[in-house]
């Protein structure tokens, strides 16, 4: 699970390990509250660990992964790991477009890659890449977010193609205004309402439900599929 410590991270994680799942809690520099997250989740039985690296270093992520993988492939992987640099795009630097590609293209290409052919052989696999509402519609300020975004459902599509005959299903989720985070700072309750048909912002815990069903068996026949969880923005 990459960019694990934010709410929806934190939420997936309790998710796949109320799922019987072992989990590794991936971050970057949040490692306080990776290690937090472990903790909660290591109180009744050893399901989970900690992992620290920058998904934006290929040789970082591959020699970390390969590690992971040399006995036994994981077979479930969320690729949550993001970030947002906004500004008004005339205004936007290089750095900040490239910023947040490098994290959502090239940091999902940095671990996707390397975990794939395990799946592969295994014949059996989830991956299910965090997306946004904004990939589908669009946002002022979020050219670079909504591009980032973007390519990773085009990425999801094709990748599902390729690995549909080996049992491993690919689909992105696409979760609007969600409580926690951004939306605190980002949207009031006025704004909200206008915006979102059922009047509120969702919950960490309605995107983990998702996920852990798409990661489950009973979603076997679902992939390529860019699902919105939105309240009903579009």
């Amino acid at each position: 699970m990459t960019g694990a410590s934010g709410g929806i991270g934190a939420a997936i994680c309790r998710r796949l390990a109320s799922a019987g799942h072992f989990v590794y809690v991936h971050c970057h520099q949040n490692r306080d509250a990776a290690e937090a997250l472990v903790q909660e989740l290591n109180k009744t039985a050893h399901c989970s660990e900690a992992l620290a690296f920058d998904v934006t270093d290929a040789d970082a992520a591959r020699t970390r992964l390969e590690t992971l993988v040399a006995d036994a492939p994981i077979q479930i992987l969320v690729n949550n790991a993001g970030l947002h640099d906004d500004a008004a795009f005339p205004g936007m630097s290089a750095r900040q477009w490239h910023r947040v590609l490098d994290v959502a293209v090239d940091g999902f290409f940095n671990v996707t890659q390397p975990l794939s052919l395990p799946m592969i052989r295994a014949r059996w696999g989830r991956i299910v890449n965090i997306s946004s509402v904004t990939s589908l519609i669009g946002n002022r300020g979020q050219v670079n977010y909504a591009a980032a975004k973007g390519a990773l459902n085009a990425a999801t599509r094709s990748l599902a193609l390729e690995m549909a005959s080996r049992g491993v299903t690919v689909n992105a989720v696409a979760p609007g205004i969600i409580a926690g985070g951004m939306a605190e700072r980002s949207f009031d309750d006025d704004t909200i309402a206008r915006l979102v048909p059922m009047k509120r912002a969702g919950l960490p815990d309605e995107v983990a439900s998702l996920v852990g069903y798409l990661a489950s068996e009973e979603a076997a026949y679902i992939t390529g599929q860019i699902i919105s969880i939105n309240g009903g923005m579009i």
